[in-house]
């Protein structure tokens, strides 16, 4: 009798130690199912930006890996090979969809065409964000976090008519914008200088139709630095009096300041742009650039991606600033030479906060 109840503990021993080892490779298996599952919970933000090889787009993809880091998001950027590739950046959104991204944000090379690629990323429940560029419409995103760009050219066209004072009306103005098919920011700087600096605005959804003989004429430096000395140079030969120069951003500032350089002319012909970036504002300290607007596209981009972490969290989409279809980030006039009227930092101050 000893014997067998000795054999029945045993049995039984030997049956939990078997459900035992059941329930543990249960939950081994049970652990090795969830794991991907749970990988693939993570939140896929997607950054599109113009180009990598402008700094104002390297500042903003900073600040989206920084913000998405801290939030514990998946970012994956891409960029267009150059200012206007509409084609690369529809492909990144057909990669983001295939992704499962939760959120998308954007600098539309091409404003209208990327629109039908948007509302497919819409429809597939994508929160898609513009960043600094409104689309065409401005209601084809979600929401657009963007620096008043229409202001920045205010800005500095106000400050350029002060500067001259009464030369003002004799000015001859050359314009240096980004690309021929006038993307929403290019229109809205463009137009912003001509209302600072006095000139009437013709058909508001378009520029280069003006009268006033001031205007010398409008050239697309495609946000490059080439492109920039390209088109100053086309625009003294159309005529080497110009005094006043108008710049979409500042590398194309810095090209069209070399162009000038080249003929002698750097010193007596007011430059002026918009973005605000360290180099940009280094130039102005230089006095490379009379005076720029400076804009914050880091907070673009970190806000973008706080935004689509609180979507992901509660479908919560962000709203525009009260009166705007946007919300409006900032803008501050960076300037050295100041002006009356019309507020502003040095250059000093401005290297403080550049693109932060």
């Amino acid at each position: 009798m000893i014997v067998d109840r000795a054999m029945k503990r045993g049995r039984w021993s030997a049956w939990r130690l078997s459900v035992t080892a059941c329930a543990a490779i249960a939950a081994l298996t049970a652990a090795l199912w969830t794991a991907p599952a749970y990988a693939q919970e993570k939140v896929i933000v997607g950054l599109i930006t113009k180009t990598n090889t402008n700094p104002f787009f390297a500042k903003m993809k900073e600040g989206a890996e920084a913000e998405a880091k801290k939030l514990g998001l998946e970012l994956q950027s891409f960029a267009g090979k150059y200012d206007g590739d509409n084609e690369t950046q529809v492909a990144a959104i057909e990669n983001l969809i295939a992704a499962g991204a939760k959120g998308i944000l954007i600098t539309a090379s091409d404003t209208k065409a990327i629109v039908p690629s948007v509302e497919k990323a819409r429809q597939a429940g994508i929160l898609v964000i513009a960043l600094d560029t409104p689309l065409e419409p401005t209601s084809a995103a979600d929401a657009t976090f963007a620096t008043d760009n229409f202001k920045a050219g205010e800005l500095i066209g106000a400050w350029a008519a002060k500067t001259l004072g009464n030369d003002a009306k004799d000015a001859r103005i050359a314009f240096i914008d980004a690309i021929q098919s006038q993307p929403s920011v290019d229109l809205a700087r463009d137009q912003g200088f001509m209302k600072g600096f006095g000139i009437d605005i013709k058909d508001p959804k378009r520029y280069g139709d003006e009268t006033d003989e001031r205007i010398v004429g409008h050239q697309w430096g495609a946000g490059s630095e080439e492109g920039g000395r390209t088109g100053m140079e086309n625009l003294l030969q159309k005529d080497p009096t110009v005094n006043v120069v108008y710049t979409i951003n500042e590398p194309t500032a810095a090209g069209a300041h070399e162009a000038l350089k080249a003929i002698g002319r750097d010193k007596d012909v007011i430059m002026t742009s918009v973005d605000g970036g360290c180099p940009g504002v280094q130039n102005v300290k230089a006095g490379v650039i009379g005076a720029t607007a400076q804009q914050y596209p880091l907070l673009m981009a970190s806000m973008g991606v706080e935004a689509v972490a609180k979507f992901a969290k509660t479908g919560e989409k962000p709203t525009p600033t009260p009166g705007l279809d946007f919300f409006n980030t900032g803008v501050a006039l960076v300037t050295d030479k100041p002006v009356e009227g019309i507020e502003s930092i040095t250059s000093d101050q401005a290297l403080k906060k550049c693109w932060g």
